[in-house]
């Protein structure tokens, strides 16, 4: 009973012991001594969702006064100011803490604005619709906020009569649904006495309130890479429209194409003599930028620049991005001194290799496989349709015995016939020979002529016809 309790004691952490494993993957030595758990989540995270750097204002210890919220008040609503960061619609919003970390985060931010969708994108100008200090944090509202005008008088009606003759008291308008951001700016036992331009620093990961162009309030969203970029008119392969346009502005010239089974379309800039830049954009990505330049060779860029610089990971960039290749003018024409002829097309990746494919030795890389050799000319069957048919004889000879058959070998083909020696007939020459078509009797006795089969018994009487005997069964 014991050995039994212990045994599914064993069972059980066994099962367990797989769960587990199964679940968050344990890494078991050899001997099974020694258990390491690692939860850890690798995650390659957009730069637009990260972490913020904390910011370093100097908080007053004092709470804030009525004066110190009146000048907030007054100075901060309706101003105008450019997102640092992509701002999601609804109620819930981002949550920034004073001189601290911005949550959500990553993919928990990714998915804020993936379910509830995009209100401001990075660069985009903003306004503070409404500003709300309460007790420990700050609330303000992006370009009306996320909650309707009058939220609860739009739910009251009034009127006299039927159900029918009421109406409400605030009507939407066709307004819709409200666009809006929220950012909550909170602080650790109570807002202290800040100055507006305190506030301000303290958004500033959030929202820039300086004054600048719209492509200085978008490249300062960006890496100093992509920044410079945009800057000095360089596309880079990987770049949104968005960039493209901020950096190069609207395209001279517009195509739509296909390439196998991918749409694309060819944004064109610039004119000939001066340099003309091909930029492939499909969907909302640059694939593939190429720029002509006169008398000198087409440049072609189709590696990707901007994923390593937007990522966080430490995803390294690309080093090598430029392909330059010529292209020359016309028909290309080799010159059979100088130049070996061009190979024929395959299916082969560069420098792949088969078993069949021979050494220069001759040998094939497999020595299993054997080749045979140059191709030959394929030989047809001989036609036999005219050909006269095939006879078989109706009446066989019957299969004779090994030993009969080696007998029959030995004694040659100059045997008599028993059969015709012993009628009394001279054989001659044709005669001497034994005939393989006919069965044979055996010795001693004499061939008689064949007689047709004769029933066993006589067949009985027909029962139809009285006196007359029926047909033999076939």
């Amino acid at each position: 009973m014991a050995r039994r309790r212990l045994l599914a004691i064993r069972i059980v952490l066994g099962l367990c012991g797989s769960v587990m494993f199964a679940c968050f993957g344990f890494a078991v030595s050899a001997h099974g001594q020694a258990i390491t758990i690692s939860t850890k989540q690798v995650e390659t995270s957009d730069r637009r969702f990260a972490q913020v750097e904390p910011t370093k204002v100097d908080l007053p210890k004092q709470p804030i006064d009525a004066r110190g919220h009146q000048d907030i008040l007054r100075v901060l609503s309706f101003e105008q100011g450019f997102a640092m960061r992509p701002l999601p619609r609804g109620k819930k919003g981002l949550t920034l803490a004073a001189n601290g970390k911005l949550t959500p985060i990553g993919g928990s931010y990714l998915s804020l604005v993936t379910e509830n969708g995009l209100s401001v994108k990075p660069g985009d100008k903003v306004v503070l619709s409404n500003v709300r200090i309460d007790k420990e944090r700050i609330v303000f509202d992006i370009n009306n906020g996320p909650d309707h005008k009058h939220e609860f008088m739009r739910h009251i009606q009034i009127g006299m009569g039927g159900p029918d003759m009421t109406a409400p008291i605030v009507q939407d308008q066709g307004e819709g649904e409200p666009t809006g951001a929220r950012i909550t700016l909170t602080f650790s036992k109570f807002v202290p006495e800040l100055t507006p331009a305190q506030v301000k620093a303290l958004l500033a990961p959030l929202i820039s309130f300086d004054v600048k162009t719209p492509v200085q309030a978008y490249t300062d969203t960006l890496p100093p890479g992509l920044k410079n970029a945009i800057l000095n008119h360089h596309v880079m392969v990987g770049m949104s429209t968005d960039m493209v346009l901020f950096a190069m502005g609207q395209p001279d010239s517009k195509s739509r194409e296909m390439e196998g089974q991918m749409p694309f379309e060819e944004w064109i800039y610039g004119r000939p003599p001066q340099d003309v830049s091909f930029v492939r954009v499909n969907g909302n990505r640059v694939i593939r930028v190429e720029i002509a330049k006169l008398g000198q060779p087409l440049e072609v860029f189709t590696k990707d620049e901007v994923e390593g610089l937007m990522t966080t990971d430490g995803h390294p960039v690309l080093a090598q991005t430029r392909e330059t290749r010529p292209i020359p003018l016309g028909d290309a024409h080799r010159d059979p001194d100088t130049q070996a002829p061009a190979p024929p097309p395959s299916l082969r990746a560069p420098g792949e290799k088969l078993p069949t494919d021979q050494t220069k030795a001759g040998a094939s890389i497999d020595p299993n496989l054997n080749r045979e050799g140059p191709m030959k000319p394929v030989v047809f069957p001989k036609d036999t349709t005219n050909d006269p048919a095939r006879t078989v004889p109706a009446h066989p000879a019957p299969a004779q015995p090994d030993s009969a058959k080696s007998d029959a070998a030995k004694s040659g083909a100059a045997k008599p016939d028993p059969a015709k020696t012993t009628s009394g007939t001279d054989s001659g020459s044709d005669s001497a020979k034994p005939d393989a078509a006919k069965p044979q009797p055996a010795p001693g006795q004499t061939s008689q002529p064949a007689q047709p089969a004769q029933p066993s018994s006589p067949p009985p009487a027909s029962n139809f016809y009285p006196g007359s005997q029926q047909p033999a069964a076939l």
